[in-house]
């Protein structure tokens, strides 16, 4: 299986978002927040950036971390798809 990633960007210039957006939703990942995304994704943290990286203005920040299963969390009014990601990659 591929590793499970969370993406999070800092719009800190005022941009066009929609080329990330698109890639992002090329690569089936869930959107749980604004700048927040989750996706099963091949590669590791770093060539996810960088392939990410071309897509937002030179300022703005970038982050990619990698989840593991079983992994504690919550949140509040999310969307059922993002909900049923999370418990089929993270944990109930």
């Amino acid at each position: 299986a591929m590793p499970a990633y969370m993406i999070s960007y800092d719009p800190r210039t005022a941009k066009n978002y929609d080329a990330l957006t698109k890639q992002l939703s090329e690569w089936n990942c869930v959107r749980p927040l604004e700048s927040l995304w989750f996706g099963n994704l091949n590669g590791d943290a770093l060539t996810i950036r960088e392939m990410l990286r071309a897509l937002i203005g030179g300022n703005d920040g970038l982050f990619v971390c990698e989840i593991k299963p079983s992994s504690d969390w919550a949140g509040v009014k999310l969307h059922e798809a993002v909900t049923a990601w999370v418990r089929a990659n993270i944990g109930k």
